[in-house]
């Protein structure tokens, strides 16, 4: 099979599952807006909190996807159980830091000026999600291990089994029936708390049963803390995790920013920023495909076979952007209509999509550069690039557009000009990360150990 065949093949099965998951919050947004405006708005403020909460902690477990892939590659296959087994260490420190983030976020509802009447609702639908980020983290990193070896067939099936779930559950549980009150946002958040649990469970029996981790010996008694590994697994995915942070957090302030515009411009950019997140995943699957396998090649011995793969998942992810961006600015008008029933917000998000067809285009490139750099072990770069561009340039720059004016442009109060100033973040870092990772490839110098060598397990 040919680069190009293994990294698609390995990318659409990630993108199967991903769109599943992803449909959890089009699920949402699609009953919340059919719910109520007010039950939309509150999704849009509490979803923005949840997301970034739990996407900057899934960053620091998947950036172990580089580690186990390398492992894989060597052949030490021992050595990838217990490397798993020391990262679920990480992993219960991971979800205390994001259920305690969860279950209080006063400071920053008010910090970004909420209104009083959406605050009760989004701090009630963020108390239940709190009891949905501890299965979904440890999903996660069974879906980053089934992804650094290659096999991610099992979470995608997973996935598609959860969205089967999901919907009927969250249109039961937001609108009531059967005895159940209607719940609106709340009970979108319920449905995802019972469909993570169940599938948690479903995983963990595959991994103590399943002929796929048996080489592995991944289910073995817990060894003690190995503080050395637990420090170069944080070396590595606590700036990944920032780095997330920081982009998810982009999206984060600008949904509290615009939230202060009322529940039209809130329910609007609702529409356009879960569209974007859905389109994200194509580069995202390309990305984390094409990472496992230049990874695998260093692993391996190869770095002539990782740049191969390197150009390959670019050649893939900027064809497919570039084709995502014009069918989304083409038919931006009956996308806003499917999401929402009335005609003001389905307006007003149609102009936001058009915003989102350019956001997309960087956005695909600075994915593939951060998964990819990961395999060299570059992170802290990115993480300054990200926090000068998407705070600075996005947020900053939006919020002064949109609030107080920049430079001859007049004060817009209106969400697109967050939409226009992370655009622009975005196709600045399109410019700058490319040239990071040409320089982090080009410096690269294999290990001295022969591969042979390296390919033995280590002693048991």
């Amino acid at each position: 099979m040919t680069e190009r065949a293994t990294i698609a093949r390995h990318a659409a099965t990630v993108l199967a599952g991903q769109l599943a998951t992803m449909a959890f919050g089009i699920t949402d947004t699609i009953v919340a807006g059919r719910y109520s405006q007010q039950a939309l708005a509150a999704l849009s403020v509490g979803s923005a909190v949840y997301i970034t909460v739990f996407v900057a902690l899934m960053g620091v477990l998947q950036a172990l996807l580089p580690t186990w892939a390398e492992l894989h590659g060597a052949g030490r296959r021992r050595d990838v159980g217990r490397s798993v087994r020391q990262a679920l260490y990480l992993a219960v420190l991971a979800a205390i830091a994001g259920v305690f983030g969860l279950l209080f976020p006063n400071a920053l509802l008010q910090g970004t000026e909420v209104p009083p009447a959406l605050q009760d609702d989004v701090r009630r639908y963020l108390g239940v999600l709190a009891l949905a980020l501890p299965p979904a983290l440890l999903f996660r990193m069974y879906s980053t291990l089934n992804q650094s070896l290659g096999k991610p067939q099992l979470v995608t099936w997973l996935q598609l089994g959860s969205l089967a779930l999901k919907v009927p559950l969250t249109i039961w549980f937001a609108f009531g029936g059967a005895g159940l009150p209607a719940m609106g946002a709340v009970g979108c958040a319920w449905a995802t708390v019972a469909v993570n649990y169940l599938f948690l469970g479903i995983a963990i029996r595959l991994v103590r049963t399943d002929a796929l981790y048996r080489p592995y010996a991944i289910w073995r008694p817990m060894e003690p803390p190995h503080w050395p590994t637990i420090v170069q697994f944080a070396r590595l995915g606590v700036p990944a995790g920032l780095a997330i942070m920081v982009e998810v957090t982009s999206f984060t302030l600008m949904s509290l920013f615009i939230a202060r515009q009322g529940t039209l411009s809130a329910a609007a950019h609702q529409i356009a920023a879960n569209l974007a997140a859905v389109m994200y995943m194509v580069p995202l699957s390309l990305a984390i495909a094409t990472s496992a396998r230049v990874s695998f090649w260093l692993g391996a011995g190869d770095p002539k076979k990782a740049r191969s793969a390197i150009r390959t998942g670019f050649r893939m992810g900027l064809s497919m952007a570039v084709l995502l961006g014009v069918v989304v600015l083409l038919t931006r008008e009956g996308i806003a209509s499917l999401y929402s029933a009335d005609p003001q917000v389905a307006a007003v998000a149609g102009g936001l999509l058009a915003f989102v067809a350019v956001y997309h285009l960087g956005d695909a490139v600075q994915a593939l550069c951060v998964f990819v750099l990961r395999s060299y072990r570059v992170a802290v770069a990115p993480l300054a690039a990200y926090c000068v561009l998407l705070w600075g340039v996005g947020v900053v720059g939006g919020y002064q557009l949109a609030y107080r004016g920049l430079g001859s442009w007049p004060a817009q109060n209106s969400p697109a000009a967050f939409w226009i100033a992370s655009s622009t973040a975005l196709a600045l870092l399109a410019v700058i990360l490319p040239l990071i990772l040409w320089r982090s490839v080009k410096r690269f110098r294999p290990p001295t150990a022969p591969a042979a060598a390296r390919a033995q397990p280590a002693a048991e």
